[in-house]
């Protein structure tokens, strides 16, 4: 029987809520989801790999069995492939993530022609459209209160 796996990726620096809703609703359409951290070496990353998947193990400890955590450089589909997973999970917020996600999907589409990795985009649900580790990061570095926005695993 062929699983539906599906990678996640992202540098969740750190996880938010906005993730994990996307996450939590890709569940019903997956028979496993991979977190992939994404090791970008062009971002100055706030958290270091270990501590963001020791956060992510924690947000989904109770379901294990139907999410691995990894992580990876280079290109997503690579370790798609890699992975032998046939879809790639993509959250969208808004107009912006669209336009950015419509091009790597087309740069996607060009550069792996043989395999067939369909792109699946999830819409945030319209509570946590607002939530980006960008925003978590800058709220944190400002003392601000963080936890409204990360899941209860996440803490400094």
């Amino acid at each position: 029987m062929n699983k539906k796996i599906a990678v996640f990726p992202g540098s969740f620096d750190p996880i938010t809520l906005g993730h994990y809703d996307i996450i939590i609703r890709a569940l019903n359409l997956f028979d496993k989801i991979i977190i992939a951290i994404g090791k970008n070496f062009e971002k100055k990353n706030m958290f270091s790999i270990k501590k963001r998947k020791k956060w992510i193990q924690k947000t989904f400890l109770s379901l294990s069995q139907k999410i691995e955590i990894d992580s990876f450089d280079g290109l997503t589909l690579s370790f798609c492939i890699k992975k032998k997973a046939k879809f790639l999970l993509r959250g969208i917020r808004n107009q912006l993530d669209f336009e950015f996600e419509k091009n790597i999907f087309i740069v996607n589409k060009e550069l792996y022609k043989k395999h067939v990795i369909e792109t699946v985009y999830l819409f945030s649900s319209y509570d946590k459209s607002h939530i980006s580790s960008y925003i978590v990061r800058d709220v944190i570095k400002n003392g601000g209160d963080y936890t409204v926005f990360v899941p209860s695993t996440v803490r400094i």
